[in-house]
């Protein structure tokens, strides 16, 4: 399994006994901490190339009814030049499944994800709250060739440009495979093979959202390399993303594989 974009969605998935690989660029000044938190939840960092510049960071602002995210991209504006080395490609091929975490180059994808399908893979896109992305001209297309898209509702209804209520029905008429949409406290919904399939969030205290988008992500790609039908693989995404609210912060509450399983038996089967 290899990742794109943000270092969260590396550990939840790591946190789960995966093995996750990092592809991304920071600072070298940066590279000891760095490399000892992947490390720290199982993540391999020999993706990482290292430069002489500033890492990029996002500051996550959580109050109780929203969100805001301040974001200095640094190193991160050569994260498309990575992704067309042909080292790179090379190393992604190999994954069983690649998923990108960040706003992806139209043009990169559509030389990527073909590659990555044609070489056997699966691949998953998660581009964040990225207005300009999500209205492009070629938002569509770069959705329609991952395997899977994972916005959460804000994201689907700027992609839909109407009620993200609507976004399965939409997202089936323009041919996006696997439509899945984050309902946060509602759940998730996922359309694929002409079948709706739903699951419920777990009943939790909630300390902080950050990263539980990530966090839904993880859980919704561990059951996809399980082979899991669609239907375990939001009840997976859900409990990942919401056990990951429990403490403030994106990494505390993480579930282990133990964790997970547990609570799936107690929330799904009890």
């Amino acid at each position: 399994m290899a990742a794109t974009g943000r270092r969260s969605f590396c550990q939840s998935l790591g946190r789960l006994g995966r093995r996750v690989s990092l592809i991304g660029v920071i600072g070298a000044k940066d590279a000891a901490w760095f490399e000892s938190r992947l490390h720290e939840f199982g993540v391999a960092s020999e993706g990482i190339r290292m430069t002489e510049g500033e890492t990029g960071v996002t500051a996550s602002v959580s109050l109780m009814h929203e969100r805001s995210f301040f974001t200095y991209a640094g190193e991160n504006e050569r994260l498309m030049d990575l992704l067309r080395l042909e080292a790179t490609m090379d190393t992604l091929k190999k994954a069983r499944h690649v998923h990108f975490a960040l706003p992806l180059d139209h043009e990169v994808a559509a030389e990527l994800l073909p590659f990555l399908r044609d070489a056997g893979g699966t691949t998953s896109l998660d581009v964040g709250f990225q207005r300009k992305w999500l209205t492009s001209a070629s938002a569509l297309d770069t959705c329609r060739t991952a395997n899977y898209f994972l916005p959460n509702e804000r994201e689907a209804k700027l992609l839909c440009e109407g009620d993200a209520s609507g976004y399965l029905a939409f997202a089936q008429k323009n041919g996006i495979r696997n439509a899945v949409i984050k309902l946060g406290p509602r759940g998730a919904r996922m359309l694929t093979q002409g079948r709706t399939y739903v699951a419920a969030s777990p009943a939790v205290d909630v300390a902080d959202t950050t990263g539980a988008g990530d966090a839904f992500d993880a859980g919704f790609i561990d059951a996809l390399l399980d082979d899991a039908e669609p239907e375990d693989c939001l009840r997976r995404a859900c409990l990942c993303g919401g056990l990951s609210t429990r403490e403030s912060g994106a990494l505390k509450a993480l579930p282990d594989r133990k964790e997970l399983m547990e609570f799936y038996e107690y929330t799904y089967t009890s």
